[in-house]
């Protein structure tokens, strides 16, 4: 009987003992899972930024460098005779690129100057035909004079007819001839009158063209100066140091006016980083920013916020979203935002437009607030690096 005692006492206390060890594993389970959960949560408010972590640094991946890129195109018609550049090469500013047949713009400028040497020549005789105006004027003035001279003696000697043919001295026949006489003198006057006013309307009429000609001569200049245009522009050439891309254009081809045959890419860059509004609140201009290049195996660059967009990229789509009308989906929108590039980084001459990188400014130095589309811009820069990196 005491055995029986004893072995029910210690089946027991092995059943309490293995009781409490599942009790202690359930609660460290709960524990252990509760801090795994906990942690998790943390994570993903701190991944995202949200309370109550919050980080000065605003990151976004889109960004690209941006660059002056110029397409080169010609601005007249014809074939390609000179083609004196590659593919990427480095060129200066006034370079010749290529050069388009140029034999119809130079007969074309002969013509032009051939033209404005002739309406030259039409204005030059205009001095002349003016002394012949005057000089008709005077002779017409002298035969004027002439006239009333001869009808003042006819009229004079019609007088002493009429006395002597009253008192029968001279015939009625006489009479007569002497009347005509007079008769004759007064038409002639009238006539030369009359051809003193044909001289001096033909003066004012040489005056007048001689305006005509003035506008002939400027007209032909301006004819010359738009050859001499044409004809400059059949030679191509670099508008500014830079590099450039592919050149599509061959030796002999057929180009249209307006046609992109290369483009030109100068060594001026800078990042356009497009961060959503709710990154907004705290960037100012002249804020530093770090910056890394996928190509450069995650390189990282120094620059300064230089501009903000006066509008989301949405608004200077071709299409600009209408949401008042269907079912509305809030979508944070993107604001671009322009960041030069500090000078004196050696792996800056390495970027080239439309590369990839991350850009994080660092919202905790001051910074000033950009101007709004109405106001007028400061005249004081944003900061002294930012200046610096515009000056690049």
């Amino acid at each position: 009987m005491p055995e029986t005692t004893t072995t029910t006492t210690t089946s027991t206390t092995a059943t309490t003992a293995t009781q409490q060890k599942s009790n202690r594993n359930v609660i460290v389970s709960g524990l252990l899972f509760a801090f795994i959960a906990l942690t998790g949560v943390l994570i993903v408010l701190y991944a995202w930024n949200l309370p109550p972590f919050h980080s000065a640094l605003q990151t976004t991946e889109n960004a690209l460098v941006r660059g002056q890129v110029t397409i080169i195109s010609p601005q007249l018609s014809g074939y390609v005779v000179e083609v004196d550049v590659q593919d990427y090469q480095m060129v200066r500013q006034g370079q010749l690129l290529l050069r388009i047949d140029d034999r119809i713009y130079q007969q074309r400028l002969d013509q032009a100057r051939a033209q404005l040497a002739a309406q030259r020549a039409a204005l030059a005789n205009f001095q002349q035909s003016q002394r012949t105006a005057s000089a008709t004027i005077a002779q017409n003035q002298a035969a004027v004079a002439n006239a009333a001279a001869q009808a003042a003696r006819a009229n004079a000697d019609l007088r002493r007819v009429e006395e002597l043919a009253a008192d029968g001295s001279l015939s009625a026949r006489e009479r007569d001839a002497a009347r005509a006489t007079r008769a004759q003198t007064v038409a002639a006057a009238e006539q030369a009158r009359a051809a003193l006013e044909i001289a001096r309307q033909n003066a004012r009429t040489v005056d007048v063209n001689h305006a005509s000609l003035e506008a002939a001569v400027a007209n032909a200049e301006a004819a010359v100066r738009l050859a001499e245009i044409d004809l400059a522009n059949t030679r191509i050439i670099a508008p500014r140091d830079g590099q450039l891309g592919q050149v599509s254009v061959r030796l002999g081809a057929f180009v249209n006016a307006g046609a992109q045959l290369t483009a030109l890419v100068p060594q001026t860059m800078w990042v356009v980083a497009n961060m959503k509004e709710t990154q907004m609140a705290d960037v100012r201009l002249g804020q530093s920013v770090v910056f890394s290049v996928d190509a450069l195996n995650h390189a990282k660059l120094r620059g300064h916020v230089e501009q903000i967009s006066p509008a989301t990229g949405s608004e200077f789509s071709v299409i600009v979203p209408d949401n008042a009308t269907g079912n509305f989906v809030k979508i944070a929108q993107r604001i671009p935002v322009r960041i030069s590039i500090d000078p004196n980084q050696p792996l800056a001459a390495r970027l080239r437009p439309g590369m990839s990188v991350v850009a994080s400014i660092d919202t905790k130095a001051g910074g000033q607030l950009p101007p709004g589309p109405g106001q007028a811009p400061s005249t004081q820069p944003p900061s002294a690096p930012a200046a610096a990196g515009q000056a690049r």
